[in-house]
């Protein structure tokens, strides 16, 4: 059975998945079988699985770290928000029930087993696992059959290094102060901190080292310098979703309320010559934009009412009426067809709600999920494409009879008469160099020689190099257990 050792954070979008993505391409430069994993995860980006599985977008990086490829016992239980209070709550890979946070709060402690289980698993298979936390450990309300760090930390005697973000401010506090309001067992769980994200010259900060190690009785293992190529690696959730890209081709993405999977954008960020504006809620969609997309969505009907409320349905129609492009992704593809039907609730309320209607096409949401990796070619030509699918409607109409892509022998999406409109239920299409030049080749842009996968590769080791130097990676050995 292999070691563990747990990366906790002080607070969500400290780092954590960054820094434990690094510290597992670094452990595997030193020759280790090392595994991912994350006991709960809340997250509206995933990634599919190839035994037709879904985990958190972040743990699928991490696999890639790791060089290996992303299982569901990765990521057990995966929280996916539909509402300011409630989730789908995917477990092992499998859709288990909708729940509102009290309720799922009450259930936690049953899920615990299935986490045993799939950590158990990962260790039997590996020299070492690094374990991610969610959120703060310090969140004294929520203590309660923890699952996500303490409770999961303590349960599985499993090691924990605390790690703040000086970028935020007041790390010594933020260190500090989960010493001072952690109930005992759990502070002694603690075998060490790190702090993230400094900017300068980091010795100016050895007295604060110092403080911290005074305050806390935890040792450091190290103070991380600001990282400033993390932008190119798929952010975990939409605080790390930004714009991107320099060049006279832009793209607009509208940011819906409950956007998902929006990694799919990632390679167009990094396409020489292409600008992707992230616009938010109560932002007008710029009007020079050669193409709009609509991405993932997990409510498909919720975010098109948020859409109309932004004023961006105004902004699209205004948008076509210049000539330009609109591409729908899954949820945004749903989005633009006529009806989005749901009978059973599976996607909010029961109901029927009118779509944008700019192809012709009618949606009837299903409560069975489609996850799969697929493979095929764009419509009309042989030119490759591949990625995953997850969703949980059925799209039918005139416009399908023009599909975007072919995959596995069958056909996906739709396409307007005039060509102005498309969509499709492919996630990942972009990451494909091949299809992504293609596609940016109908507006008149001639790609560059990027390599998407490369570049991850590329990025995912300089970063192991970046922890190299900067944490004490020897004393992290010793610390698992």
């Amino acid at each position: 059975m292999g070691k563990a050792v747990m990366i906790q954070g002080t607070g969500s979008d400290v780092g954590k998945s960054l820094i434990v993505a690094g510290l597992c391409r670094a452990f595997v430069r030193r020759g280790l079988r090392v595994m991912p994993f994350k006991p709960q995860n809340m997250s509206n980006n995933a990634a599919v699985t190839a035994d037709g599985g879904e985990i958190g977008r972040a743990q699928a990086l991490q696999a890639l770290a790791c060089g290996v490829p992303p299982g569901v016992d990765m990521n057990p239980v995966l929280l996916k928000p539909e509402s300011e209070t409630g989730a789908q709550v995917v477990v092992q890979g499998k859709v288990a029930f909708r729940a509102q946070a009290r309720a799922y709060a009450e259930r936690k402690a049953e899920l615990l087993a299935a986490v045993a289980d799939s950590f158990a698993r990962l260790r039997n298979n590996a020299d070492l696992v690094i374990v991610e936390g969610a959120g703060s450990p310090a969140e004294t309300n929520l203590r309660a059959n923890d699952i996500a760090n303490m409770g999961f930390a303590r349960a599985l005697d499993v090691p924990v290094i605390l790690m703040g973000d000086i970028n935020r401010g007041g790390v010594i506090a933020q260190l500090a102060g989960h010493a001072a309001v952690m109930e005992q067992e759990d502070r002694a769980q603690v075998a060490a901190f790190a702090v993230n994200r400094f900017r300068g010259d980091v010795s100016l900060f050895d007295e604060g080292v110092a403080d911290i190690e005074r305050f806390t009785r935890w040792p450091s293992v190290g103070v991380i310098p600001w990282f400033a190529e993390a932008s190119k690696l798929p952010a975990e959730d939409a605080l790390g979703i930004a714009s991107g890209g320099t060049g006279a081709l832009k793209i607009a993405v509208p940011m819906l309320a409950r956007i998902a999977n929006f990694d799919d954008l990632d390679p167009l960020k990094l396409e020489p010559g292409v600008q992707v504006v992230m616009v938010p809620p109560g932002q007008a969609l710029p009007g020079d934009a050669a193409l709009v997309i609509l991405p993932g969505s997990k409510s498909t009907t919720g975010d098109l009412a948020f859409l109309r409320a932004q004023g961006w349905d105004v902004d699209i129609a205004a948008h076509l009426r210049r000539g330009g492009h609109v591409l729908g992704i899954c949820g945004g593809y749903q989005m633009l067809g006529r009806v989005v039907d749901d009978p059973d609730g599976v996607d909010g309320v029961a109901g029927s709600v009118a779509g944008l209607g700019h192809l012709d096409i009618h949606t009837t949401m299903r409560p069975v999920k489609r996850l799969g990796l697929v493979h095929g070619t764009m419509a009309g030509g042989q030119v490759p494409v591949s990625g995953y699918e997850i969703h949980m409607g059925h799209t039918t109409g005139t416009d399908t009879d023009r599909p975007l892509l072919h995959l596995d022998g069958r056909p996906d999406g739709a396409t307007s008469a005039d060509g102005q409109v498309s969509g499709t239920y492919l996630h990942g299409l972009f990451a494909h160099d091949a299809f992504r030049a293609a596609y940016l080749a109908r507006l008149g842009h001639q790609a560059g020689d990027l390599i998407y996968a490369q570049v991850v590769e590329d990025v995912l080791d300089r970063l192991a190099e970046h922890l190299e130097a900067s944490m004490d990676l020897d004393a992290i050995a010793a610390i698992a257990r």
